[in-house]
């Protein structure tokens, strides 16, 4: 099998509306994904007796036709046990297979060349007693049928596809609200190098230079110390360049009520989207980019940069992330992990599931075995309201927070008894009087010796206040 990771989703909450046809159903496709699903094999169940749409599995379609059977068999199996655990085992499934003509190909071809597959994932979905209802292929802007033997409604040169926009399917998302994304292919390369020579070249050289500089101060630094002086400074230049996102014309924002600067209003991208990613990409220089990206190969580092997953935070981290993401160039794609899981995690959490799916999807490409992404992968496709691990990372955040406050506050008690001599008393001096008279050592104790007359009583004056300097 190839080394994309499948993609469930459970049953849609959107406005119901009825489809008919191979038609309806090749153009509802995209606004159940969120996106175009380009060169993917997706499965969606179908239940009770009217046909409602529930879960989905989205899969890159295997290079190697060896590969098709085990991918078909694993298929129909998530579809089915997703279905399960929630109570709704598929009464039906649609199959869709979406492929682009390579350079000399026709959608025709394509077609033709994927249908060994379509009938294995049929036989897949029979043999867990899953009937197919309909089986579409979806290239070059056509769709074709191989299940419906009527050309007149499926002729085998295949079918264009609806005008975007234009289908009922289309107008009730638009009212629903639900957002397009673009193709797959589009959104991958968001988070992706760009591939441009001289901008990897400078990139990896950063790179190197980080990694000579910061992992040595991780390893072999006093024990705990390097490792939390990189985390401290990974995170105060992430910060900072999330500011700079926020306030793209202003770099100064205003400061929130705790003192801490705060922007008022993100400010509104504006362009194509390859504009805007130049534009984040302008932001952050390479020698940033690469402290960055190696601070956060930190698990601890990661977890305390999860945290920025709302309102303005969430906003200028997703940036952030996409744009360190395109800085993992050749040899150092594994490190692009940390970033996907962040971005996919601050997608999941600001309500965007798709792009969240896509970022930890890549995440795992680059890391089969990254926990981090692997367990956020899950949860997303089974889901999960992301709301329990928002509380978790406020009750983390709020906790260090009050640590952090309570040892300053002793820290300046220390520095203040430390400020006063040994030996002496402060006192105040009278009402009328122009200052206090300078006392020597307490009766009875010699400078540097023990007591050796009664202690001074200590007790509180009975016109003080307790927690004033003069009820001490």
């Amino acid at each position: 099998m190839n080394a994309n990771h499948h993609e469930t989703s459970g049953p849609s909450r959107t406005q119901q509306i009825t489809l008919r046809g191979p038609a309806e159903l090749a153009d509802a496709l995209p606004f159940m994904l969120g996106f175009h699903p380009t060169d993917s094999v997706v499965l969606a169940a179908l239940h009770g007796e009217h046909g409602r749409f529930g879960g989905r599995v989205r899969l890159g379609i295997p290079r190697s036709p060896r590969e098709w059977a085990t991918t078909a068999d694993h298929l129909a199996e998530c579809l089915v046990e997703g279905g399960s655990r929630h109570g709704t085992r598929p009464d039906g499934i649609v199959v869709f297979l979406c492929q682009d003509p390579a350079p000399g190909e026709t959608a025709r071809v394509v077609m033709e060349r994927l249908r060994p597959f379509a009938q294995r994932l049929r036989t897949a979905c029979g043999a867990l007693d899953i009937p197919v209802y309909e089986a579409l292929c979806i290239s070059d802007g056509l769709y074709f049928s191989y299940c419906c033997p009527d050309a007149r409604c499926c002729p085998p040169d295949g079918t264009p596809l609806a005008l975007t926009g234009t289908s009922v399917m289309a107008a009730t998302a638009a009212y629903a609200g639900v957002q397009l994304r673009g193709s797959l292919r589009d959104m991958e390369a968001r988070l992706k190098p760009s591939g441009r020579p001289g901008d990897e070249e400078q990139q990896r050289a950063a790179l190197d230079a980080a990694a000579a500089a910061i992992v040595p101060r991780i390893l072999e630094g006093a024990e705990g110390k390097g490792r939390e002086e990189v985390r401290e400074t990974t995170l105060r230049l992430a910060r900072e360049s999330m500011r700079r996102f926020a306030h793209r014309k202003s770099p100064t924002a205003p400061t929130g009520p705790a003192g801490s600067a705060r922007p008022a209003q993100p400010a509104k991208p504006v362009g194509t989207t390859a504009e805007r990613d130049a534009a984040d990409d302008a932001l952050i220089g390479p020698d940033e980019a690469a402290a960055l990206i190696l601070g956060l190969q930190d698990r601890v580092t990661r977890d305390r940069a999860a945290e920025w997953m709302e309102g303005w935070e969430g906003t200028a981290a997703l940036r952030l992330w996409r744009v360190l993401a395109r800085r993992c160039v050749n040899p150092y794609q594994e490190h692009a992990a940390a970033p996907l899981s962040l971005a996919g995690w601050t997608a999941w959490s600001t309500g965007d599931e798709p792009t969240a799916r896509v970022a930890l999807g890549l995440a795992l490409d680059a890391d089969p075995e990254y926990v981090f992404a692997r367990l956020l992968h899950q949860a997303c496709n089974e889901g999960l309201d992301p709301e329990s691990l928002r509380s978790c990372l406020r009750s983390e955040r709020d906790t260090r927070a009050a640590a952090e406050q309570a040892a300053s506050a002793s820290s300046r008690r220390v520095r203040t008894r430390a400020a006063r001599p040994q030996g002496t008393r402060q006192t105040l001096g009278k009402p009328g009087r122009a200052g206090a008279r300078e006392r020597g050592p307490a009766a009875g104790v010699r400078p540097g010796g023990r007591a050796t007359g009664k202690p001074v009583n200590r007790a509180p004056r009975h016109d003080g206040q307790r927690g004033t300097r003069s009820g001490r």
